[in-house]
């Protein structure tokens, strides 16, 4: 487990925030379902990345699943025959859910998957939607639309496409095979397959490391990398030149300029 501090509860327990340094931590907390995601887990993680977003202090996020026996298994299956068992119910649950995956999606800062254990279908479209994955030998990775049929959502297929290419997108989606963290990695689904003991060290180095960069210079990349893979007619080009003005005008670029000619570590603010 990643330590922690002050753990905040939301979704009534099933989503649990903390603070570690300048590091975000999300767990989701529903291991008897495998960490399943639930509509109250969606609002739950749109109210933690919402207080994320505002505290100047948390430059980089880490989402895990409780225990070791999954990320997220998937939607929560048992809400399927109530809240999705037709187009319109549907509708509805992409309306409520819609409210945490606009702020996921939209979230500026970086967000990393520790990975162990089941990642399937909308878990595995959590985890896509992240900027880095790292996870462990035991994870397993899958899209079993096909055996439910149901249509994966578009969106999730763009990124699928856009980090194994059309070829292995195509083997995931038509056979609902699940593949292993090796596999993974191969394909380039995850950035890194590490042993399981090694896991939170090598997850928080990264986010350690990302934290003490310029969050401003972070955010820029974040945000010009993911205008880059839309088609070109629509990407926000104002948006990227304008946080580029940013980093220049910044006081954390004079202080990144003054470390480096001083042959000392910077110390960034944000602004």
């Amino acid at each position: 487990m990643l330590e922690s501090v002050g753990t905040t509860a939301f979704a009534g327990g099933k989503m649990l925030a903390a603070r570690e340094g300048g590091v975000g931590l999300i767990t989701f907390n529903q291991p008897e379902k495998r960490n399943a995601m639930s509509i109250e887990m969606w609002l739950g993680l749109g109210e933690i990345l919402g207080e994320f977003e505002a505290d100047p202090t948390i430059s980089c996020v880490v989402m895990t699943g409780s225990g070791d026996k999954a990320f997220v298994s998937g939607a929560d299956i048992s809400q399927f025959e109530k809240n999705r068992n037709s187009a319109d119910t549907q509708k509805e649950y992409d309306r409520i859910t819609g409210i945490g995956r606009e702020k996921f999606h939209a979230f500026p800062k970086p967000i990393i998957a520790k990975i162990r254990g089941f990642c399937m279908g909308g878990g595995l479209a959590i985890a896509m939607a992240t900027d880095i994955r790292i996870a462990s030998p035991d994870s397993q990775f899958g899209i079993p639309a096909a055996r439910l049929s149901i249509a994966y959502a578009p969106d999730s297929v763009k990124k699928l496409i856009d980090l194994v290419g059309p070829a292995h997108a195509r083997m995931i989606l038509y056979t609902a095979r699940r593949i292993d963290a090796k596999e993974a990695e191969r394909i380039g689904l995850i950035n890194q397959c590490v042993p399981a003991e090694d896991l939170d060290s090598v997850v928080m180095d990264i986010a350690r490391t990302i934290a003490e960069n310029a969050p401003l210079s972070v955010r820029a990349s974040k945000l010009t990398i993911s205008e880059m893979l839309k088609d070109e007619s629509a990407r926000d080009m104002a948006a990227i030149k304008a946080i580029g003005e940013t980093c220049f005008n910044s006081a954390d670029f004079k202080e990144g300029r003054t470390a480096f000619m001083e042959k000392r570590r910077p110390k960034f603010v944000g602004a």
